[in-house]
């Protein structure tokens, strides 16, 4: 009977390759749980790539958030270098999950409609992880934590994020340490209701970019968010636009509108006084 035991190792082309170690590849990405994650209803071919796709901008939402978490902690201890790295690195991820509309566009209505029937409610409208980033960049709908009220865990972190400060009220923070005059009304607002752009803030950044030199950091700081801001609403864009391609007018899986809602999220505006202060320049 031939020995089926798995070698300690073997030579192949001048490498040493192991296999009696602490910790193989697949154990330490625990592949196991990830490759197993995709489990599709209907047992129609486009529906693997359909649960892929949402799985591939989920664990991309979650490095942004890892690098925005970070981000912003440099950001609150007035040290701007490491935090334009972590920016760089948002702006490649958002590229990247752009590029996935466009596999998802290989889909058809007719493929889609295959499957459709099995999400049940399930959309892509109930994404905590979204909701988050939503909340933290400024875009607070203090209705839309009610989603997620099924499920505590995501909950908390939705409220927390609806509640807590967001990336620009960061900055506005070190803006104020710097010496710029923000108003006791932008640092003491409400952090569950939507920014309102105030003219003492695009005063402020006015001031930073009439004089690059002296504040090239902060500079540096302002248009790494202007390539978020823009590389976030393109990704929102295609979305829109793969949807649309895909089922029309229709309504969401999720009970919403499908593309009215979609495109009302291009609307915001995450950093309006640094679009503003383009005009004053």
């Amino acid at each position: 009977m031939a020995d089926n035991k798995k070698p300690a190792g073997f030579e192949l082309e001048g490498e040493n390759i192991h296999w009696d170690v602490d910790m193989s590849y697949a154990e330490y990405l625990n592949l196991d749980q990830v490759l197993s994650a995709q489990k599709p209803q209907s047992g129609k071919h486009d529906e693997m790539l359909f649960v892929i796709i949402h799985h591939v901008m989920e664990l991309w939402m979650k490095q942004t958030m890892h690098e925005l978490t970070a981000a912003r902690k440099h950001i609150n201890e007035n040290s701007l270098e490491p935090s334009l790295k972590m920016f760089s690195r948002i702006d490649r991820i958002l590229k990247q999950m752009t590029g996935v509309w466009e596999v998802l566009t290989t889909m058809t209505p007719v493929d889609y409609l295959e499957f459709r029937d099995g999400l049940g409610k399930s959309s892509g409208f109930q994404s905590y992880q979204f909701r988050v980033l939503e909340f933290t960049l400024g875009n607070k709908v203090k209705d839309l934590i009610k989603v997620h009220e099924s499920n505590p865990t995501a909950y908390g972190l939705v409220k927390g994020a609806l509640e807590a400060p967001t990336l620009y009220d960061d900055v506005l923070g070190l803006l104020k340490k710097r010496g710029f005059d923000i108003p006791e009304e932008v640092m003491g607002r409400d952090f569950t209701e939507k920014y309102q752009a105030n003219v003492k803030v695009k005063e402020a950044w006015f001031a930073i970019y009439s004089d690059t030199e002296k504040y090239w950091d902060l500079y540096a700081l302002a248009e790494k968010l202007m390539d978020f801001e823009h590389n976030f609403l393109i990704w929102r864009y295609h979305h829109l636009k793969t949807v649309e391609r895909i089922i029309g007018g229709k309504m969401g899986t999720g009970g919403s509108s499908g593309l009215p809602y979609l495109a009302k999220g291009l609307e915001a505006k995450i950093f309006p006084e640094l679009l503003d202060v383009r005009t004053e320049l």
